[in-house]
């Protein structure tokens, strides 16, 4: 008789991670974010994307170190346990099953966005319905494991980063043509509270648009030679998702200003084939909006495949069911926990508003990645491979920017945080 895995092949080397952390981050921050973001900070969203990095850096190397020193499954779930208390584990695990299955919704609505603008069509159910056809299709790539998925993404962000490079090349000429038009002003605020609210705000926005990274860390139970492969592929992701993003936020709002941006992320969630309109480039939209398209898709099987390891970590401690910690027997995949989060995802495009659900993402995935840093502090100096101050700074920052969100949004996710941790009292004391 065969014995059933209790744990996940290693299979991914640092071309396939850096890969991963590219299909998870380059897609949803780019294509939709941007455009809402534009519309609280105007031009100096820029400014904000910038700052969203560097807070994105500090976290990114504190995961790496993490991932480095403890290789498995769960991400910040895990360091929780090992490096800080039970508790904080626990809620690490909990925002992120909160923060990115709204992040995955906003992906799936992202997709249908671009997908139906192509072809003329705004309608909202419509927009609904594809994406539930999307997550359904991706759930099932995940159940295949992750070389199938490692496969897919790579073909996916290929596409991706040869149409966001045609963006970024394709519309300086606009941008200098407008001779700086839409930067000025550089600095306003569409909203209440000024233009410093403004800017940490769309901060926060942006922030979230980075944490792909994460990805890699939440994979570590599968990547070969992990103290040396993962913190090289979060670097490297990291870098190249920086210079991306601040190119294509110059290019965005210098070719048709931050208001237009704005508006077609919240009308059709597609701002930057909105921009690609304004290239005089025959079929600009269209290329842009096959970018868009495979970019939705590659975040959304990203986030599946990360969600999916840390309710698989939760379920090995008992604070999920039980059930959701069941391998199949080749060892490639967690089917159970694939499923729920698949139903999980698909409820919450249900809400189908791209800024409500990315707005709730920004506040939870903030709190998570201030655990992170916190754990970070905890390692030795013989386990640390980069300076305390780094994840003093990341956690200082995750903390004031997650109530730079709308206050309706840090109340609901703070209601939530209290019901994750008094599901998670109940569960302890049931498992007694």
């Amino acid at each position: 008789m065969t014995t059933q895995p209790t744990t996940l092949k290693r299979q991914l080397g640092l071309w396939g991670a850096v890969m991963m952390g590219l299909g998870s981050m380059v897609g949803t921050g780019v294509f939709v974010s941007i455009g809402i973001a534009a519309g609280i900070a105007g031009p100096a969203v820029i400014v904000a994307t910038a700052i969203g990095a560097l807070v994105a850096a500090c976290n990114g190397l504190s995961s790496a170190q993490l991932a480095a020193n403890h290789p498995v499954s769960g991400g910040t779930y895990e360091y929780g346990y090992r490096y800080l208390r039970p508790w904080l584990g626990f809620t690490a695990g909990w925002m992120f099953l909160l923060a990115k299955s709204a992040s995955a919704a906003t992906a799936a609505l992202g997709f249908a966005g671009y997908l139906l603008n192509a072809f003329g069509v705004n309608d909202p159910l419509w927009r609904i319905v594809l994406a539930l056809v999307a997550v359904v299709v991706l759930t099932g790539v995940v159940l295949g494991g992750i070389q199938r998925s490692n496969l897919t993404n790579i073909a996916i962000v290929s596409v991706t980063l040869a149409t966001l490079a045609f963006f970024v090349f394709g519309g300086l000429p606009t941008v200098v043509s407008n001779g700086g038009t839409f930067f000025d002003p550089f600095f306003f605020a569409e909203t209440d509270g000024g233009v410093l609210s403004a800017l940490f705000h769309a901060s926060a926005l942006m922030f979230v648009a980075y944490t792909g990274y994460g990805r890699i860390a939440t994979l570590g139970e599968e990547v070969r030679e992990p103290q040396r492969t993962i913190p090289r592929a979060i670097i490297v992701t990291m870098l190249v998702t920086m210079v991306l993003y601040v190119a294509v936020a110059v290019v965005g709002i210098g070719a048709v200003g931050a208001r237009t941006l704005n508006e077609a992320a919240l009308a059709v969630a597609a701002p930057l084939e909105e921009a690609a309109n304004a290239f005089g480039i025959p079929g600009a939209a269209q290329i842009l909006a096959v970018g868009a398209i495979t970019a939705m898709l590659g975040v959304l099987l990203n986030l599946i495949l990360g969600l999916s390891r840390v309710l698989l970590a939760m379920g090995r401690r008992k604070d999920m069911p039980a059930v959701t910690a069941g391998i199949n027997a080749a060892g490639t995949t967690p089917t159970v926990a694939v499923i729920v989060i698949g139903v999980l995802i698909a409820g919450l495009t249900l809400i189908g508003n791209v800024k409500t659900t990315w707005s709730f993402s920004a506040f939870t995935v903030l709190i998570y990645y201030a655990i992170t840093n916190l754990a970070a502090l905890q390692l030795k100096d013989a386990e640390r491979l980069y300076p305390r101050w780094i994840s003093w700074a990341g956690l200082i920052a995750c903390l004031f920017l997650a109530f730079w969100v709308e206050t309706q949004v840090w109340l609901l996710g703070l209601a939530l945080l209290v019901a994750g941790i008094v599901w998670h009292l109940v569960a302890v004391r049931l498992r007694r």
